[in-house]
């Protein structure tokens, strides 16, 4: 189910905050907390309901997992090997539904052999969903969450269906820690207000601007080998708009469903295209894919506190891994690939001294 479709906007959105807030109204906590669990995995089976087990099935695993994290102690073999454990089984699902294809017709390619290319359809929201309970376990394993979250409260967590399929990645305390918040249970007119300016600014960016310029990218996409080079540069200009306006339109409505059920998401969108320098790019580019890749892998890997080289190798292997998780082809490694390479020469610019006029830059 979309957020600019006539079914969520006009039946599942207020058949949902409607239920919600009326057993909150009389008290019945617990049942306003299962309501929206049970809505959440509507919302999410109504693209595909064969999927639903998959999801409960991920969330089960991490939970148990974060559970027992929870209850030894960290830096020990024992809590080292559950935190293996618990990551494999996320990539494991992950390199599966999202990678075995494109492994399997690399291979092919590479060694001219012609192995059975699997046919998988890539569950929707799956890399999203795998990246925060990633960071959950991780956070578990620091010693950083609660071994008393309970169950429901950390179902909800993964599946509130406002950041459910696109995002934003989300913390363990930027989100359970606020449905235990009384008053969040508790209808605000404010919230509605502020949340549908939000939802009303996303949905015109994601219908009247992304969808307005797809007919035109697709038409030079899809003759990509005949287009002229003013063509091609239109085309991939257009492009640039079509995805921020749909990504940053999804990110905005998101936020603005969150504040309607008195949850404050973070801000994923801080008008990129106006940064002056790869570096200020990625603060304002999807933030919490960002803010995920820095702390969950590039600050692992030794961050800038082994040496000018090592920092550059880091930025390049968490920019290679950052294209991986966008999408399974070579041109999304490659893509990667290059926004490492450009981050370490801004790096590499900036112990020069020289700095560039803003407009410039």
């Amino acid at each position: 189910m979309l957020f600019n479709s006539y079914e969520f906007i006009l039946c599942f959105l207020p058949i949902t905050a409607s239920v919600f807030f009326g057993l909150a109204k009389f008290r019945l906590l617990k049942a306003a907390t299962y309501w929206l669990i049970f809505s959440s995995i509507v919302f999410y089976g109504y693209w595909n309901p064969s999927y639903i087990p998959l999801l409960l099935i991920s969330i089960t695993g991490n939970f148990l997992v974060g559970h027992w994290l929870g209850l030894v102690k960290s830096g020990t073999k024992l809590s080292k090997a559950l935190l293996w454990l618990g990551i494999g089984f996320n990539l494991t699902i992950l390199g599966y539904y999202k990678y075995a294809a494109f492994i399997v017709s690399s291979i092919n390619h590479i060694f001219q052999i012609n192995f059975l290319v699997p046919d998988i359809t890539l569950p929707l929201g799956i890399s999203f969903y795998s990246f925060t309970q990633i960071a959950y376990l991780v956070d578990s394993y620091r010693g950083e969450t609660k071994s008393c979250y309970s169950f429901p409260a950390y179902i909800l967590f993964v599946v509130f269906f406002p950041q459910l399929i696109a995002g934003p990645i989300l913390r363990h305390n930027e989100l359970i820690s606020e449905f235990k918040k009384l008053r969040n249970f508790v209808f605000s007119h404010k919230n509605l207000a502020i949340g549908l300016a939000f939802f009303i600014l996303g949905l015109a960016k994601k219908v009247l601007l992304a969808d307005s310029i797809s007919p035109w990218v697709n038409t030079v996409f899809s003759h990509a080998s005949d287009v002229t080079l003013i063509e091609a540069w239109f085309g991939a200009i257009a492009y640039t708009l079509q995805l921020y306006f749909d990504f940053s339109g999804y990110s905005d409505m998101a936020i603005g469903l969150g504040l309607m059920f008195n949850i404050r998401l973070p801000i994923n969108f801080n008008s990129p295209y106006k940064a002056t320098s790869i570096i200020d790019f990625w603060r304002r580019w999807h933030i919490t894919l960002s803010n995920f890749l820095r702390d969950y892998l590039y600050i692992p890997l030794g961050g800038n506190r082994k040496g000018e080289l090592r920092r550059y190798i880091n930025l390049l292997l968490t920019m290679l891994l950052g294209g991986l998780w966008h999408g399974a082809g070579w041109t999304y490694i490659i893509w990667g690939g290059l926004h490492g390479l450009f981050l370490t020469i801004n790096h590499g610019w900036r112990k020069v001294g020289i700095k560039l006029p803003t407009f410039l830059a």
